[in-house]
């Protein structure tokens, strides 16, 4: 039976797992302005126009192309769907992510799995980009965690699971950071919540939809950190 209330917290690989989410917050905050995280930064917004596209296919639409660009921007190109479901997809779907990133890093045969599937949905992103921003990432990425998986299953450098979870930190972080960038701290009117504040007949306008997601995110990355103690007790 699951270990809803965490009796008898914090187990080696507990403390392990808390100790490895807070180093990884420390650096990404130290170096988020500088060049080092700029890979991870894109593969964040990848992920964010992926959840779009994905939600799109989800309500019946099409995607017509997704877009990463080097200043962290980007756009996926859709027609048809549920415009109020593919708006808040982006935002929230990275988070989701993000979640489930850090939950698979806490065994090894998940890890793989979440490797695994990232990789395939890499090569499937790397023929559909429409910039060459986005499909030089997607190259950099698949030989990145191909030589990660190598050196985990052939050498004594076994690291899958450390990266696997960086990823998800790094994501869950962005997402926040994001939301708070484009919708609270500066107002952005092309962004994702004054278009579904356009589209929604609730009264909320674009930045109460920026603390709602916000919310909603950082939800999100705690409930992670409290499944991945679960998981690990």
């Amino acid at each position: 039976m699951p270990n809803w209330e965490l009796k008898n917290c914090c187990r080696h690989d507990q403390v392990l797992f808390l100790v490895m989410i807070g180093v990884y917050s420390l650096v990404i905050l130290l170096l988020w302005r500088t060049f080092v995280l700029t890979p991870f930064k894109l593969i964040a917004v990848f992920l964010h126009e992926a959840s779009h596209a994905v939600a799109c296919k989800l309500t019946c639409g099409q995607v017509e192309g997704i877009q990463v660009h080097a200043n962290e921007g980007g756009v996926t190109h859709t027609r048809g769907g549920v415009y109020w479901v593919i708006l808040p997809a982006g935002y929230l779907g990275s988070s989701f992510w993000g979640m489930v990133l850090i939950l698979a890093s806490t065994n090894l045969l998940t890890s793989r799995i979440a490797a695994g599937c990232f990789l395939v949905a890499l090569l499937i992103v790397l023929f559909v980009a429409k910039n060459w921003t986005l499909r030089g990432l997607c190259i950099g990425f698949i030989v990145f965690l191909a030589v990660v998986w190598i050196l985990q299953e052939l050498t004594k450098v076994r690291i899958l699971r450390y990266v696997i979870l960086f990823m998800g930190v790094m994501n869950g972080l962005f997402s926040i950071y994001d939301i708070y960038d484009d919708l609270i701290s500066r107002r952005v009117h092309s962004s994702d919540a004054e278009k579904f504040a356009e589209v929604c007949p609730c009264p909320c306008n674009g930045p109460s939809w920026g603390v709602i997601w916000g919310m909603i995110s950082l939800a999100f990355l705690c409930a992670s950190i409290y499944l991945g103690l679960v998981i690990l007790s």
